[in-house]
């Protein structure tokens, strides 16, 4: 029988195959919350490389907020986990030693706190999604809900992130354990600045004193970059034929990897830099150039494809028509919405992104990539809208994303299949749609009413409405495939 991936196989592992430190040597300094797989292949690898290269006290605790399943396998493997890297003719295959310990916050939300309080741990990162920080995706204000109102009064433990987040850094005050970063790797703009006003509004809800917090938080921005597929049985597979034995958590994901990261860091960092991290005063030309250049293709590409039938991105991408739309997108919407970091041509960036798309080895799902799209949309698409409508132009490509996140909101492609709305606003968006007429204006009026997607200026907007009515109107009569089949 196969054995299980653990301390005990590593000497029997293909010497390339083998983690960059020796596990479990390294102590913790660094606690992150979100115990994902793209965590696992980014970030986690980013800081093994660092410590690789120039040491360090900054092993990383994991920090699950409810599923056991990743925690419970990564414990049966002495955190142990593998990482293989896929283009259409190679695979690369690294067992990753980075994870110091893992917990599950449901289950111990005190040791969470605990965590946050100790000294030894000089800063957190969070993969949390944009969801997880309880912030309305079109205002970024602080949402309302039980949950995190019951965290805030300290009533029990904490079961939100912000709660955590709070308690954490209230603990961390009464101890006088020193300074921290909080730094967020999700997919939101100006990211820091949003975990920063989360934490003020967090605190001043609360009514707490936030002298400390003030004086010793710091919340950096970053960039990440890395597409990571969710694991299925062939990633498992591919990982036990490589390393000749079982990994029960195995990822995989493109080679490509970028982290941009705001150099600001009280209590200290690793050496991310020595790992090919980019460190800087402003990630936020960074964070837009994602978002918007890749992030937003992205999401286009997803709505569309699961419209026209196609399982994968890649697949997707075959589309007749497809490409020359996200092209046409980039350049006429994307590029002329914002100022780009120093050198880079976002033209050239959308470029480099569709090729990476195209990889057929990265088998991610267009429904995967579709989840949560009232959380996604404003910050991939609509802020491209506002500002080319600012600038007086008129944003065709801009709507057509638009316009297939709401043909997809519906829950019915092309062909009639089903598609899973699984959204934080399924419910109002599905109750929306009922009310309205089934045309394409009453679909685009009744998700144009939701207010916490759309700001009330583009909602109004004339211009970006009737181009999102066109579109839908294409995509009844003809259907997506054959709509995007026109384009020129």
């Amino acid at each position: 029988m196969t054995s299980l991936l653990g301390l005990g196989a590593l000497r029997r592992l293909p010497v390339e195959s083998r983690p960059l430190i020796r596990p479990g040597t390294v102590p913790a300094g660094i606690v992150h919350i979100g115990l994902g797989a793209f965590f696992r292949a980014h970030q986690a690898v980013y800081t093994e490389a660092a410590l690789a290269a120039a040491g360090g006290d900054w092993g990383i605790v994991g920090v699950a907020p409810r599923s056991t399943s990743v925690v419970e396998a990564l414990a049966s493997q002495d955190q142990l986990y593998s990482v293989t890297s896929l283009s259409a003719n190679d695979a690369q295959t690294r067992v990753v030693g980075a994870l110091a310990a893992s917990h599950v916050a449901a289950l111990d939300p005190a040791r969470v706190v605990a965590l946050l309080a100790d000294p030894a741990i000089r800063v957190v990162t969070l993969t949390v999604t944009e969801k997880g920080y309880r912030l309305d995706p079109a205002t970024g204000r602080l949402l309302s809900d039980q949950a995190l109102d019951a965290d805030l009064a300290g009533d029990r433990p904490p079961t939100t992130v912000p709660g955590m987040l709070v308690q954490g850094l209230l603990a961390r005050a009464r101890a006088d354990a020193g300074p921290i970063a909080i730094v967020s790797c999700d997919n939101l703009p100006a990211n820091g600045r949003r975990v920063q006003g989360m934490l003020d509004a967090a605190f001043a809800r609360a009514g707490h004193d936030d002298t400390w917090v003030r004086a010793n938080v710091r919340c950096p921005g970053t960039m990440v970059d890395r597409i990571v597929p969710a694991s299925t049985s062939a990633t498992l597979s591919l990982a036990a034929a490589a390393l000749g034995v079982v990994d029960q958590v195995a990822l995989s994901g493109e080679p490509y990897m970028q982290w941009v990261i705001e150099d600001d860091f009280p209590g200290g960092r690793p050496a991310w830099e020595a790992a090919g991290a980019v460190l800087t005063s402003d990630a936020g030309p960074w964070e837009r150039l994602k978002l918007r250049s890749l992030n937003g293709v992205h999401s286009a590409m997803a709505y569309l494809g699961a419209l026209a039938g196609r399982s994968t991105i890649a697949e997707a991408f075959e589309m007749p028509g497809l490409a020359e739309a996200m092209r046409l997108f980039v350049a006429e919407d994307v590029a002329p919405s914002f100022t780009p970091p120093a050198g880079v041509s976002v033209v050239s960036y959308g470029a480099s992104v569709l090729s990476r798309f195209a990889n057929p080895a990265i088998l991610h799902r267009t429904t995967q990539i579709a989840m949560d799209g009232s959380q996604k949309l404003p910050q991939r698409v609509l802020e491209t809208i506002s500002d080319r409508r600012s600038a007086g132009a008129v944003p065709r490509w801009g709507a057509l994303v638009v316009a297939a996140w709401m043909r997809y909101c519906r829950g019915v492609a092309d062909d009639g299949s089903t598609l899973g709305l699984d959204d934080p606003l399924a419910d109002t968006i599905r109750a929306a749609i009922k009310a309205a007429p089934a045309t394409p204006e009453g679909l685009a009026g009744a998700l144009f009413g939701l207010t916490a997607v759309f700001p009330p200026s583009l909602a109004q907007d004339e211009v970006v409405r009737s181009l999102v009515v066109e579109w839908l109107t294409e995509f009844e009569k003809h259907g997506v495939e054959s709509t995007l089949a026109g384009v020129s």
